[in-house]
């Protein structure tokens, strides 16, 4: 069953695939996978991880796909029409809105951290921490959480570029900054292992990265690696609502998502092996998150030869995944103003954007010592993270297993074999649900 092809829509498989790939690219693959992996026990955490990723992640992804293929348009009116199909009433098209605005939530605090990597990369190529001591990168850091201004002016031009990238287009900003990106990706993670390989500790980051430790592995390990397989592929954020919406027809839309899952996958790996023989030949304790991106590795590769250029290289990449990543997170509340409203994509584009920047400057006067905003970084992580996303990944699930007709749902995939179609669906219907309620309950719980 094939459907028209909206205007602007992608016109090959591989723009589909390497735009995903762009958008599930992102800090989480840089600064907590790999970490994740050595501490909780090595190789089962990675069977784990893999079993989440395949059974309740990438399922979820083609729903949401799905759904879009569907309306081709946005993701609260594609949801309307999904529901339609169904013989549900249109209020189901809440879920697009939640998700458009979960997505321009996670951007506003992702794009201060986007600012920073720009910060990090621009003063590693001056020579900034060159031979700096530990005291020397945390007192850096410091400073740039006590100068507001100075964090606002990298995050806008970081902000900037994935507003003009949005404005452009589907083909001529979308699509073109997938090609980019993608290749330039690969080619600085290559540069990169090259450079731990020949300057890091690999012993040591082997040991700790792909090691067995069984003692290691508990039922909150398990958790996590489910966790950590949810959020890699940006479901729940009508990111895959939105990029299903420009695919072009005749698309095997399951197997395009379980090749963005083998790419993001992989780039989780290569980011370990391109950090941690680096953090250790150091003797660097391992870490993840800002302690490892903002001290650890600054310090790292400024202590090594030739580790400044590197390094600018390193963060340079960190740039380039946040922004593929921005981009996505922008498109849905774009998409949906620009049809809602009958925008033109520029206006759209810059009202979105305006809005995550509004946040982001909320966030970055948050970090500021004694601000009266503090806590609300936490507090945005944690009503995404921990709810919000499962949530409309919950629904999404939910809605696409039990309430659309399988029949129908199998001409929307028709280009899938029968046993790849019936497997989706019996996970999509009983495994995903189930796993997101177990996440959702752990993350609601612990606060993580």
């Amino acid at each position: 069953m094939q459907f028209p092809d909206p205007p602007g829509a992608w016109h090959s498989r591989s723009t589909f695939v390497f735009a995903l790939v762009g958008a599930a690219v992102g800090l989480g693959n840089l600064w907590r996978f790999a970490y994740l992996l050595g501490s909780h026990g090595g190789t089962p955490f990675l069977l784990a991880y893999l079993a989440g990723l395949l059974l309740m992640a990438v399922p979820v992804v083609i729903a949401e796909v799905a759904i879009g293929s569907l309306g081709r348009t946005a993701p609260p009116m594609a949801w309307a029409s999904s529901a339609r199909r169904a013989r549900l009433g249109a209020g189901w098209g809440a879920w697009g809105l939640l998700a458009a605005v979960t997505a321009l939530a996670v951007l506003g605090y992702g794009a201060v951290v986007g600012g920073w990597s720009l910060t990090y990369a621009w003063h590693l190529a001056r020579g900034t921490f060159a031979a700096a001591s530990p005291r020397d990168v945390s007192g850096f850091l410091d400073g740039l959480l006590a100068a507001p201004f100075r964090m606002l002016a990298w995050q806008s031009l970081f902000l900037a570029a994935a507003i003009a990238v949005s404005a452009a287009g589907v083909r001529r900003g979308l699509g073109a900054l997938a090609w980019v990106l993608v290749p330039s990706i690969m080619a600085l993670f290559w540069l990169l292992i090259d450079f731990a390989l020949a300057h890091g500790d690999l012993a040591a980051a082997q040991a700790f990265l792909f090691s067995t430790q069984p003692l290691d592995f508990h039922g909150d390990a398990l958790l996590v690696a489910f966790g950590q397989a949810l959020f890699t592929l940006g479901v729940g954020l009508g990111v895959g609502i939105s990029y299903g919406s420009y695919a072009p027809s005749r698309l095997p839309l399951g197997r395009s998502v379980l090749a963005v899952a083998v790419f993001d996958f992989a780039a989780a790996l290569a980011a370990g092996i391109a950090v941690f023989p680096v953090v250790f030949a150091n003797n660097i304790a391992p870490d993840m998150g800002p302690g490892l991106l903002f001290v650890s590795l600054p310090y790292a590769f400024g202590n090594l030869r030739e580790g400044d250029a590197y390094g600018m290289l390193f963060f340079l990449l960190v740039a380039l995944a946040a922004l593929g990543t921005a981009v996505a997170l922008l498109e849905p509340a774009v998409a949906t103003l620009c049809q809602r409203l009958r925008w033109r994509r520029w206006q759209g584009a810059l009202a979105a954007g305006l809005a995550a920047w509004l946040l982001a400057l909320a966030v970055a006067f948050s970090l500021v010592p004694g601000s009266p905003l503090a806590g609300l970084l936490p507090l945005l992580e944690q009503a995404t993270t921990a709810w919000l996303i499962p949530l409309g990944a919950l629904a999404a699930a939910t809605f696409v297993g039990w309430c659309m007709d399988p029949a129908f749902l199998r001409r929307v995939l028709y280009r899938e074999p029968d046993h790849f179609f019936r497997a989706w669906l019996l996970q999509l219907r009983f495994v995903a649900p189930l796993g997101l309620l177990i996440v959702w309950f752990w993350l609601a719980v612990s606060g993580s």
